[in-house]
Formats: C-alpha cells, structure tokens, sequence
C-alpha cells in the first residue's frame, strides 16, 4: 500500500484489507505510537462532516502527526474559484497525505490521477467512503469472529448512500448474502444489484423493515440524506420511512449487531442505544484506530 491512494475499496487487494484490520487491531492495544511524527497530513472537506474528520485528526494526533486543512469550502480559495487540481497541486507542496471530501463522484479519483501525493477518498458524493467501510469491517470482524459468510440487512438509503455501496463491495468479496430494506425511490442501484448477480451472492429487496432483520448478523442503518435531494419534497416523503426500535430486536439472533455510519436522525430511536446489540459509537471510535493503520501503511510507517 505505500504510496499509493485509497479511492475505492476495490483498490485493495483482500490481503491489503486484513493488513489493514490486523493493525487497527494493534493500534487499538496501543494507541499512541507516534508513527507519523514529522508528517503533515491536510484535510480537504468540501463537504460538512464530524466524525471522518475528527476521527482522521485524531488518528493523524495520537500517530504524533500534524494536520493542516480547511473543514468546508467556503472557507478556502473554492470560494474565490480555484479548481480542484489547483487546489490539490497547492496543497500537496504542504503536506504528505491528503484527505479529502467532495460532493462529486469521481472527484476522488481524479485528484489521486493529478495529486504528487497519496489522496484518501473521505467521501465523493454518493460513490464510495471507502476508510468507513474499512471501519465497518473491523467492526463486523470484532463483533462477530469472522467476515465470512455473514448475513447483512442494509436498510434505509440505499440509493444515495455511499456507505452501503462500499460495503456492498467489500462484504461480497467474503461472501456475504444481503436483504435490502428501502422505500421504492431508495431502493440500491441497478448497477450493485448486477454485480452481486455476477458473482452468484443472494441478495433480497423488501420495503418492510421489522419482519426482514430476524435471521441477520449485521443490520446496517443508515439515514435519508437530505443532501442528496434536489426536490424538498421528495426528501419529505421518505425522511421517517424506517424507525428501529428496542421491541424490534427481540427475536433477533444472539451475535446480531445494530451498525449505523452516523450521524443519526431519526432512524434509530434512543430506546435502542441501551441494548447490547447496539454497536454505532464503538463502531465510530474504531474508526480512529482503523485510519490509524490506513495512514501508516500508505506512508510506509508499517
């Protein structure tokens, strides 16, 4: 992995992800190992986040880095109208990674193809996040043991939600089986649908959420971006579409784990933040340690 960018997961080898989780794994024993001292890494968010980039910043601290970036576009040269590859050749004389996060797909892979130094796809618009899939994985492979075989229910946006179809990518390669729970205008991609096609995985689609989440392993939740609608109107009409609550996890399986890439709005009702089979905010701080191992090994620190 070293020196090379990280756009989509598929731009990882299966060896490369569990070197990846085998040192987040080390990283969560020990977390301050100071890899990074001397480094710089910018963070370029085009668009609002919290958790990537203050899990990055953290990673980027307790490696003993430092960070150097701008948290939304109206608050860099963008706003003046400076091009991306400008910006990226700019800020590349600055640091030794970059981090980034943009509204438009494809955008990741086009700084990586101009960038002199390695880029991290933080987000492009509805594509891929590959490092949260990277969390997700060490926090399917912590909670249950294995990453093969599993049953994952994906519920909620699965049309406009990039998690999903990164860890649609990912979790196929380990032979997972899928339930898709969406409202119709939300339903996952043609293109997904297809793939899983082509490798003989089994996937369902349902719109109804409680009876379809008692044989899985994994429920991945997510919210209904309001972002991604052009129409407020439209957004209006599914934003409450799904609502997991307590009472629906009994009769679940012992080992199932609730996953959510937060932030949450209304999809996952408070009454289930107690319940052992919750697992979002752990998974949010396993993603400090998973970015940790990512950072390391494309600096070649590790």
């Amino acid at each position: 992995m070293k020196n090379k960018s990280l756009v989509s997961i598929n731009d990882l080898s299966k060896e490369e992800i569990y070197s990846i989780l085998d040192l987040a794994e080390e990283f969560e024993k020990s977390p301050n190992p100071k890899l990074l001292e001397g480094k710089v890494v910018a963070t370029l968010f085009y668009e609002p986040s919290t958790r990537t980039r203050l899990s990055f910043e953290s990673a980027v601290n307790r490696l003993g880095g430092r960070v150097i970036g701008f948290s939304e576009a109206s608050t860099s040269s963008v706003s003046k109208g400076e091009s991306l590859k400008d910006t990226i050749l700019t800020v590349a004389n600055y640091s030794d990674l970059i981090v980034m996060r943009h509204p438009i797909e494809g955008s990741a892979r086009y700084a990586s193809e101009v960038s002199p130094v390695p880029i991290i796809n933080a987000g492009d618009g509805a594509n891929q996040h590959p490092t949260q899939t990277l969390l997700d994985l060490y926090s399917i492979r912590k909670t249950q043991g294995k990453l093969d075989n599993l049953k994952i229910v994906m519920i909620g946006d699965l049309k406009y939600g990039r998690t999903v179809h990164s860890l649609l990518m990912a979790m196929s390669r380990f032979g997972a089986s899928f339930t898709f729970i969406s409202p119709e205008e939300l339903k996952m991609p043609q293109e997904y649908k297809m793939y899983l096609d082509e490798l003989g995985l089994k996937y369902e689609e349902h719109s109804e959420l409680a009876p379809n989440i008692k044989d899985a392993d994994i429920v991945y939740m997510t919210r209904v971006q309001r972002e991604r609608f052009s129409d407020p109107m439209e957004y209006e009409k599914v934003k409450n579409a799904y609502i997991l609550r307590n009472h629906m996890l009994e009769g679940t399986k012992e080992n199932m784990k609730v996953l959510h890439p937060l932030p949450r709005v209304n999809e996952i009702n408070t009454d289930v933040d107690t319940s052992p089979k919750a697992y979002y905010f752990t998974q949010a701080l396993n993603g400090v340690y998973t970015r940790m191992a990512i950072m390391a090994l494309i600096l070649g620190l590790k």
